[in-house]
């Protein structure tokens, strides 16, 4: 294998200038396709379209529409004072004029009641008495103490037209925050904002390439001192993410909220790549021809750096087992790009390496060069503290188990934030905005309870009641802030002709609602958003909460069953009737609670995929079992961060166990494949320090690629973003730490074996020797 490998680098590095034209020409539709990705960051890209709740969803909006839900709050002292109606007055005409965007409020109704209303002070009176007159605005939360809120419902075709429509929103609202006069404030809530938030947020992604470059030029400089080394590597990294982006051009592939996560994961893999090709083309023996040595160089590493490869890219492709689009994506183009890296990196990087001609040790020195004092020491120190660095290791991985799956009785396992408020920053005011006023309003969580019946059921009188009575339950529950039905409506319509607002209880008079109904629901658009128009055969109650962790919604269905059975035993003319709880809310919640099993199965899958590539590339039971202590013991302790740190699972940083396990790996292939070439012949000592001088520098530098790259998300103003890249970070830091700690101890302890005395004395005077004289001589 050697020979062959060694016959297709010489033709590589023979024909560097047909390469590097291959690559020149292949960059031109990379780079097209790379700049035709598109980007939506909303929630609802997180939603399975397969999923039952989403298909019953979808068929329920066929026929009661379907659209976003959000509020504006007018916050004034006394909201229904003249200048506060004429400025909402104002607002709702401009809004009428934006296509499919329907609002509603107090106003609206009164304004349909009675044509030709005028916001004066005579007009504005008579809003008062009407909107004061009965408690309905109030229970809806269009009118309260201290606010006037207008509901809106948004009908939007992706992320394009949603902020388009806010735009137009902000355009209506205008000229009045131009001149608020009594109205203090005006506030903007509710799923579109939230969405139009997080997707706005992360256009700016490119903010973390632009700091990963700079640690990259920063550490490429450092280390090795070259110019054109540095050169090489920004052409090899720039093709590397042009080809993988245009693939997912070509794919017609959508960027969401977790997709940064994919060019930077591939990023720092071809960096640390090329980190461990240059690292060891850069140590020439004194004395050996470039050319043979550079050949030498690329055969040496490519056993190590594909196997590396290949555990990462098959690690990330196991999130196909995903339904979720966003994550099955995210595993598809890792994999991908992975695989283009591999390609990249083998032929362009040395082609590049040769046409540049990169410097090696003999003609410039590198960085690290006290490396060598360290790789003397190291051995002997993990020997004296070995049984105190496992115990230690173990100890913190126990605790780190016991902050993720909890401790019966003491801890509670980690659960995920399903809220997707709570992924914006605290700092935005949108956020300050929702958490202060939240108190004040029924809430901005919005579920459907869709009724099913036969053609007419409806219009019964019996079942009027019945649903009647089923929407006062529902309202009177303590987890609901609201709850509005086809019989609100009727209310309404009766209050409006001096009938009162209280649902009848005399037989004519309900059947005189039923007429109401039948004769209104034709020409009422309000009133087509809950019941059926034509065949009358369903209706729908909105029910409005502050619910918004999965945990709350299934309590919330269980109300809304428990309500049904209650309100079906005392009114039998609604048994033939059916219910189902729909909604793009509880859906949003539920998609990221599964999340959890997905990622447990993608994990599960990645540590049976990376240990069969161990399986192939060591032949000891030892070593492959070994290898995957660094990265295990990174991620348990990295939970037992987030717990102290106050980290919650979400839709980011529940995907840093599979990352981390997937990125980190490649250290422990390098480490065990050359602790296995010095093991041929020598002892675990001298097979330690081979490995420490061949791949420990690259390891070092490697691992500070990897934390650097990840630690550019710190940057990010969504907090699941900065927690990922944060703690990203420190797992990348603790497995490095393992490598040269935990792992070396252990092998001692498995092994058996004790370190020669003499031998280590002049492995130490060696190094310093070589220190103190520069360019250390030949290393295998």
């Amino acid at each position: 294998m050697n020979a062959a490998l060694a016959r297709f680098f010489t033709f590589v590095l023979t024909r560097r200038w047909w390469v590097l034209a291959a690559y020149a020409i292949l960059l031109v539709p990379s780079a097209f396709l790379a700049a035709r990705v598109g980007q939506d960051n909303s929630i609802d890209r997180l939603i399975v379209d397969t999923d039952p709740d989403y298909v019953a969803t979808r068929e329920f909006e066929k026929v009661f529409g379907a659209g976003e839900f959000a509020l504006l709050l007018f916050e004034a002292d006394d909201p229904l004072a003249s200048g506060v109606i004429e400025r909402v007055d104002r607002v709702e005409r401009r809004l009428a004029e934006i296509p499919n965007l329907t609002a509603n409020s107090a106003l609206s109704v009164y304004r349909r009641a009675r044509a030709g209303f005028e916001p004066t002070a005579e007009g504005a009176a008579a809003f008062r008495e009407f909107a004061t007159g009965t408690d309905l605005f109030r229970k809806q939360g269009l009118v309260g103490d201290r606010y006037f809120a207008v509901g809106i419902v948004i009908e939007v075709e992706g992320s394009d037209d949603r902020i388009a429509k806010l735009a137009e929103i902000d355009a209506a609202l205008a000229g009045v925050e131009a001149d608020l006069g009594p109205v203090q404030e005006i506030h903007r809530l509710g799923q579109p904002f939230v969405n139009a938030y997080l997707d706005e947020t992360q256009r700016d992604a490119w903010h973390y390439f632009v700091v990963f470059l700079a640690f990259v030029i920063v550490l490429n400089v450092t280390l090795y001192r070259s110019g054109t080394a540095l050169a090489a590597f920004l052409v090899t990294l720039g093709v590397c993410l042009a080809m993988s982006m245009g693939y997912i051009g070509l794919t017609g592939g959508m960027l969401t909220i977790v997709s940064p996560m994919v060019p930077m994961t591939i990023l720092v893999t071809a960096t640390a790549t090329l980190v461990y090709i240059h690292s060891r083309f850069v140590d020439r023996p004194p004395g050996v021809p470039l050319e043979e040595h550079h050949v030498h160089a690329l055969v040496n590493k490519f056993v190590p750096c594909t196997a590396s490869i290949f555990a990462t890219a098959v690690g990330f492709a196991a999130l196909m087992v995903s339904d979720i689009r966003p994550i099955w994506d995210m595993g598809v183009w890792v994999a991908v790009g992975l695989v283009l890296c591999w390609i990249i990196c083998f032929t362009l990087f040395p082609a590049l390496q040769s046409v540049l001609r990169t410097p090696t040790q003999g003609e410039r020195e590198i960085a690290g060069r006290s490396f060598e004092r360290f790789a003397a020491w190291l051995p002997l120190f993990t020997y004296r503290w070995r049984w105190e660095l496992v115990i230690s290791f173990l100890v913190l991985s126990v605790l780190g188990a016991g902050a993720l799956f909890g401790v019966p009785g003491l801890v509670q396992p980690m659960r995920i934030l399903t809220d997707p408020v709570e992924y914006m920053s605290p700092k935005s005011e949108l956020y300050r905005d929702i958490r202060r006023l939240q108190p004040m309003i029924p809430g901005l969580s919005v579920t459907q309870v869709w009724v099913k019946g036969d053609l007419g059921s409806m219009s019964e009188p019996e079942v009027l009641s019945g649903l009647h009575a089923y929407q006062q339950a529902m309202e009177n529950d303590p987890g609901v802030g609201s709850a509005v039905g086809a019989t609100t409506i009727l209310r309404i319509i009766r209050y409006l002709s001096g009938a009162g607002d209280a649902w009848p209880t005399d037989p004519e008079a309900v059947e005189e609602a039923a007429a109401e109904l039948e004769g209104f629901v034709g020409m009422e658009p309000m009133l087509q958003r809950f019941v059926q128009p034509h065949e009358l055969a369903q209706s729908q109650l909105t029910v409005i909460t502050r619910t918004a962790e999965h945990e709350d919604f299934v309590h919330l269905e269980e109300a809304v069953q428990r309500h049904w059975r209650e309100t079906v035993a005392k009114y039998p003319a609604l048994a033939g009737l059916t219910i189902q709880m729909v909604g793009l809310t509880p859906l949003h919640a539920k998609m990221a609670q599964n999340l959890v099993p997905t990622l447990v199965e993608s994990f599960a899958l990645t540590v049976v995929i990376i240990f069969s590539a161990f399986f192939l590339v060591f032949r000891s039971g030892t070593a492959r079992l070994m290898a995957m202590i660094p990265s295990l013991f990174a991620i348990l302790v990295m939970f037992l961060v987030m717990r102290l740190c106050g980290i919650t699972l979400n839709i980011a940083t529940i995907l840093i166990a599979t990352t981390v396990l997937g990125t980190s790996e490649n250290d422990q292939i390098h480490f065990f494949y050359h602790f296995q070439e010095g093991r041929r012949e020598g002892t675990v000592e001298g097979a330690l320090r081979h490995t420490l001088l061949v791949a420990g520098r690259a390891i070092l530098f490697a691992t500070l690629i990897n934390a650097g790259g990840f630690l550019a998300f710190g940057m990010a103003e969504l907090p699941p973003i900065w927690q990922f890249g944060f703690l990203a970070a420190v797992a990348f830091v603790l497995s490095l730490v393992a490598d040269f700690t935990a792992l070396p101890a252990a092998l001692w302890i498995l092994l058996r074996e004790r370190p020669d005395p003499e031998a280590a004395s002049q492995s130490l005077a060696s190094a310093a020797t070589s220190q103190e004289s520069g360019p250390a001589a030949s290393r295998s």
